[in-house]
């Protein structure tokens, strides 16, 4: 379900202006890393122009769960879209492309490494008609390199980035993240590069080629695991949620469920024992510094946790609070989305989706000014939908 009748990225009236608005955005992405950055786009503020093969559209609009025969995963990263269906094969629809490139401030594509090419959009022919476009491009290896020709999905490149290697119970087998950080994170770097392009263009005049490669991203993630192996040789591996150089930083076992305990410092953790009644563990010698604790997690966990069974979660939460402590519980999702600091901060969305039904998706986590986002949203649209009146905008 659509409802045409309110412009995407409007702000209620009295409301700032979204810090994007004004820019075009023409959106070649399909299924997740480009969606995901060109919703972020939207949600501050750019109008997209989302363009889709005339055949089944978007890969996504495909792939459950389904609500009245539309997919909920389509619609939870492609609100504030238009959508407009185009065969780049074909003389005539590659005129609409160009007309709107003629206006446009950002291409963006997430093909295999060459497509753009074979289709006659390259970068050189791009920027000598359309010297401000900026040009943003993800794949899975990016645009050079020896992998740049190689097919990739999100758990590709989180195995190849050696993301995986560092995630799962200690001693088990690697374990994909429970989220396609893959492409997220790509869609993320690529929104960042975006930006960074059109700050540079407001200085020069002129666009800018972006090149995304989601392996790149999943390299940049590593910020401990990396550095943790160039200056000890150890190698990274799997430790379920302890951090490997923190102590106590882990997942605990209460009476009644589990709570996480991220204590970064001595005197943080010497809080943490008089709020546990244990002032004796401070003054330990196997608990009393960061590489002490390090050295004995284990026994440290155990005593922890023979401690914490004594309440449940709720009770140690309010206890850990008062005291300062950094802590929080395990939620699920179903906890998750009936949490009132979560509803406060506009992290939850109702869209339509089917037949007047309403889909709840995750907000948008950017916060400027005194812009609301998510007010004025368009849902996601349909394959197609806003061809009449973009065909009459453009004058093909």
């Amino acid at each position: 379900m659509t409802n045409p009748t309110i412009p995407p990225n409007t702000p209620p009236a009295g409301q700032g202006q979204l810090p994007l608005a004004g820019l075009t955005v023409v959106d070649l992405t399909r299924v997740l890393s480009g969606p995901y950055c060109t919703m972020m786009l939207a949600d501050l503020g750019a109008r997209v122009i989302k363009i889709e093969h005339p055949d089944g559209g978007d890969d996504s609009r495909q792939v459950g769960p389904f609500v009245d025969g539309e997919s909920a995963y389509f619609a939870s990263i492609n609100r504030n879209k238009e959508s407009i269906a185009l065969d780049l094969k074909q003389p005539d629809d590659r005129k609409v492309l160009d007309k709107m490139l003629e206006t446009a401030d950002v291409l963006i594509e997430n093909f295999r490494a060459g497509v753009m090419e074979k289709l006659g959009y390259t970068w050189a022919a791009l920027h000598a008609r359309y010297p401000k476009l900026v040009f943003a491009s993800i794949s899975g290896f990016g645009q050079t390199g020896p992998y740049r020709n190689r097919p990739a999905y999100d758990m590709v490149v989180q195995a190849m980035g050696g993301l995986m290697s560092v995630t799962g119970e200690a001693g088990g087998n690697p374990a994909r993240v429970g989220v396609s950080i893959g492409d997220i994170g790509a869609g993320l770097y690529a929104t960042i590069g975006i930006q960074s392009a059109l700050l540079k263009r407001a200085a020069t005049g002129l666009g800018e080629r972006v090149d995304i490669s989601m392996l790149d991203c999943q390299v940049a993630l590593l910020e401990n695991p990396i550095a943790r192996y160039s200056a000890t040789g150890g190698v990274p591996k799997p430790l379920g949620t302890r951090h490997p150089s923190i102590t106590p930083f882990d997942m605990f076992a209460t009476r009644d469920g589990f709570i996480v305990i991220a204590v970064g410092n001595d005197a943080l953790f010497t809080t943490l024992c008089t709020a546990l009644g244990r002032e004796e563990w401070a003054r330990d010698p196997r608990f009393a510094t960061v590489p002490a604790r390090n050295e004995h997690h284990a026994a440290l966990k155990e005593a922890l946790e023979a401690r914490l069974a004594d309440a449940t979660t709720a009770e140690w939460e309010a206890a850990l609070e008062a005291a300062g402590v950094p802590h929080g519980p395990l939620n699920g999702v179903p906890e998750l989305v009936e949490n009132a600091h979560v509803a406060a901060r506009g992290m939850l969305l109702d869209i339509g989706i089917g037949n007047g039904k309403a889909l709840r998706v995750a907000g948008n986590p950017v916060k400027i000014g005194t812009a609301d986002a998510l007010s004025g949203v368009r849902n996601p649209p349909a394959l197609d939908q806003d061809r009449a009146r973009l065909l009459a905008e453009f004058r093909v």
